[in-house]
């Protein structure tokens, strides 16, 4: 009997960072709070995911008064 390995660590915030990538795609530069809402995953995992996708420096970050609006590079 073949069993399957649950998704990893790593697996689930490189989709998470994919499925950020996408919502900034579709709709634009959002807040941090914004893209947690869309995207639908813990917040952790989003702000993991963030954090890959700036790594990578495929997004950009600015501070506008105390929200910080994200989108793509």
């Amino acid at each position: 009997m073949a069993t399957t390995s649950p998704t990893t660590c790593v697996e689930q915030i490189g989709e998470t960072a994919g499925l950020v990538w996408a919502t900034l795609s579709q709709n634009g530069p959002l807040s941090l709070a914004q893209v947690v809402k869309n995207v639908g995953r813990p917040r952790d995992l989003v702000m993991q995911g963030v954090g890959w996708l700036a790594r990578e420096d495929k997004i950009w970050i600015e501070e506008e008064g105390r929200k910080r609006i994200v989108s793509l590079r």
